[in-house]
């Protein structure tokens, strides 16, 4: 089990009254038992102690979208989530969609297909947030979309790039899944 010091404690954050929690979660799919403070932020964890640096850091406020993680299949901003809030839940970063042999997913594929990033700070979230969103529609028209990644910023590609990411991973998801594109 792994120990996570973290920033100061606040006790009206945690469970039960208590400093610090134990949790289980699975991330990227390996069962995961940690300590955590019952202040520890998601964002923290998953990049400080576990490596995931692709879950990026940005506004501290859940509203940019650059922190973006899957929980049990749903996008979650992960720097306004607590820690202990997953427990028991299956969480996914952007260091999980590739295969293990280093694939690409379909998702990734469209983004560097279509040109979906610039810079590449918003990429992950936007990756994360279009797995979410395939999962939840697999097929979704361009307004259903917009809506989608209007939770997330990107300074830098005036989004039209990034909705033709996400139209072309939906017809490469359905070709991965034997359907017709």
């Amino acid at each position: 089990m792994t120990e996570y010091p973290d920033r100061e404690t606040d006790r009206s954050a945690a469970p039960d009254g208590e400093l610090d929690t134990c949790i289980e979660f699975a991330l990227n799919g390996v069962k995961q038992t940690v300590r955590v403070a019952a202040n520890a932020i998601l964002l923290d964890v998953l990049r400080n102690n576990h490596g995931c640096n692709g879950v990026r850091g940005s506004c501290e406020r859940g509203v940019c979208g650059a922190c973006t993680v899957l929980v049990d299949d749903l996008p979650v901003a992960s720097c306004s989530t607590f820690a202990f809030s997953i427990d028991g839940a299956s969480v996914e970063t952007v260091e999980g969609l590739a295969a293990p042999d280093g694939t690409l997913s379909p998702q990734q594929r469209a983004f560097s297909e279509c040109g979906g990033f610039q810079c590449g700070f918003c990429t992950s979230g936007m990756l994360m947030l279009t797995t979410g969103l395939l999962r939840q529609d697999p097929q979704p028209d361009r307004g259903t979309i917009r809506e989608w990644i209007s939770s997330n910023t990107c300074r830098c590609t005036g989004y039209e790039m990034i909705l033709e990411s996400v139209e072309r991973a939906a017809e490469l998801t359905g070709e991965t899944n034997g359907e017709s594109a």
